[in-house]
């Protein structure tokens, strides 16, 4: 495909800042949103990035957007998606979050909660969740990444593995159509793998832009969540992936 000047510069927005909204590349280059839509579809069509809701986000199986973009990805969809996860949380009850801005929503919306008992590898939850009413908060110890805050390693996953706990609020890079459960980095997927063996009951919490994005390491399958948090109907095949294993999927509409 060969490409206009607005088609590279728009591609180059997107591998640079992993995400960008059509609003913004409209007002940008002083053009349509019809036609921000046009070359955005020509270059998903070339596979040179992906088509979501809203604007286009960078193909990659083995990188991550940045984690201050994904700050303001879908922020809305994801606290939809966070509320409604706090409503199938008791009090008093203990927890599991693992790394996402996803599960950094479903922090928030838990404010109100009182009597919690939160184990994370998130030091974002960890300084956002200790000043809540009456919630212990207790932090694994291993690797800081940087980027995120998130603490990663063996010793993550030795620690997580002395509880078991009520619910687990798990986030995900990617969940193909056959429920197969992805994400980028080994040492956080072996991480998840811990928590989801040492948990009672698995709440997945993902936005659709999670529905068959690529990513490279197999984290697990649908069938060992006990319930899929999202914001918009999944597509068919992933809906009976669903039923057969008996997973609950509630919609944050």
């Amino acid at each position: 495909m060969i490409l206009n000047q607005r088609q590279q510069e728009l591609l180059d927005w997107v591998q640079r800042d992993g995400h960008v909204s059509v609003e913004k590349l409209a007002t940008h280059f002083d053009v349509t949103h019809q036609t921000i839509r046009r070359d955005i579809n020509q270059l998903a069509d070339a596979r040179m990035l992906q088509r979501v809701h809203g604007g286009a986000s960078a193909h990659s199986s083995v990188e991550n957007v940045a984690y201050n973009t994904r700050q303001v990805m879908f922020s809305t969809e994801k606290q939809r998606i966070a509320r409604l996860v706090a409503q199938h949380i008791p009090n008093h009850a203990s927890l599991f979050i693992n790394l996402g801005t996803t599960t950094e929503e479903v922090a928030k919306a838990l404010h109100s909660h009182v009597g919690l008992r939160v184990i994370t590898n998130n030091l974002n939850v960890a300084a956002m969740m200790c000043s809540y009413t009456d919630c212990e908060v207790i932090v694994a110890g291993g690797v800081m990444r940087p980027r995120d805050r998130g603490i990663i390693g063996e010793a993550t996953i030795e620690f997580i593995r002395k509880f078991r706990v009520d619910y687990a609020i798990l986030g995900i890079s990617s969940i193909e159509t056959d429920g197969t459960l992805r994400d980028f980095d080994l040492r956080e997927v072996r991480t998840s793998e811990a928590i989801i063996e040492h948990s009672r009951s698995v709440f997945l919490v993902a936005d659709h832009s999670k529905f068959g994005r690529p990513a490279m390491v197999q984290l697990g399958h649908l069938s060992q969540v006990t319930a899929l948090f999202t914001d918009r109907p999944v597509p068919p095949e992933m809906e009976s992936v669903l039923a057969e294993n008996g997973t609950e999927l509630y919609v944050a509409a």
